[in-house]
């Protein structure tokens, strides 16, 4: 176990520990109650429901994208009303490729948190090795003393960086949605389609062998250096639709171990809702 993957092995066998807290992420973009049901059907033991609409981001404003960050008190104290001290292991899981996994992982090293790792493969895989499953509703668990936000192991940057970032270049930025939405030929989520003007394109299933886990360490250390073409990973900044994929992106990289790169949490969604930012196709 390292701290970006666990097994469904290693976390079979630690399952139930008291320093170990599991969290189910599963999502539906298009269905924001589908987690919810998915969880009240079947759910790793022990495991407690996130919400990625209510619970892990703030209010929305229409000009701060669609998922955003959540202020880090508030984030560290949910964390604690379900446990979670400094010497827990969080362990997210989601049946999505891991995309919220990553981005609850992002969101707790965001907190000062890095005892935080994603269940490889998720939650099919857990099915498919044939692990307990319980179903109903999640087992309370002793809130713990609030917990204040530690330093931020995972820095971010804003729309107004980005936009400076256009003329004067100092980062690049990547974009893990699909190809043809970074080209501007559909748009499913926001009113604007299209790319920031200087963006690459890495769609973040990308990250994935045919089984649903993570490719390995060297494979996907090689697949970014040739996309990185000699940029240092502290010069990448990561962008979605609205800061979760772009989380599968740079966890994929800490993984490959090209660690230090940041994420753009408003992403697409923040960035296409001022009409004065500059929009690219192609």
């Amino acid at each position: 176990m390292s701290q970006t993957l666990i097994s469904v092995a290693d976390l079979a066998a630690r399952l139930g520990e008291p320093d170990v807290r599991v969290f189910d992420v599963r999502h539906d973009l298009m269905d924001h109650a589908a987690g919810r049901r998915a969880f009240d059907a079947a759910h790793i033991p022990g495991a407690i429901y996130l919400d990625h609409e209510k619970e892990l981001a703030a209010p929305r404003t229409g000009k701060n994208g669609r998922h955003p960050l959540p202020e880090r008190g508030a984030l560290a104290g949910l964390m604690a009303a379900h446990g979670v001290t400094p010497r827990t292991l969080v362990v997210a899981y989601d049946a999505s490729g891991g995309m919220y996994a990553a981005h609850l992982w992002w969101m707790l090293r965001w907190m000062g948190h890095d005892r935080v790792v994603v269940l490889d493969g998720g939650w099919q895989a857990w099915q498919a090795a044939g692990q307990p499953e319980a179903t109903g509703p999640q087992a309370a668990v002793a809130p713990r003393q609030d917990v204040t936000a530690a330093p931020s192991l995972a820095p971010t940057v804003d729309a107004d960086a980005v936009l400076a970032n256009i003329d004067a270049p100092a980062f690049t930025v990547i974009d893990a949605r699909a190809a043809n939405r970074y080209r501007g030929e559909v748009e499913p989520m926001d009113p604007v389609a299209g790319h920031i003007p200087g963006a690459l394109n890495r769609p973040n299933g990308e990250n994935l062998a045919a089984d649903g886990r993570f490719k390995p360490a060297d494979q996907l250390r090689d697949e970014f250096t040739r996309l990185l073409d000699g940029r240092a990973p502290e010069t990448i900044v990561h962008q979605c639709g609205s800061g979760i994929t772009a989380c599968h992106n740079l966890l994929s990289m800490e993984i490959a171990g090209l660690a230090g790169s940041r994420l753009y949490p408003g992403s697409w969604s923040e960035w296409c809702s001022d009409p004065a930012r500059p929009v690219a196709k192609g």
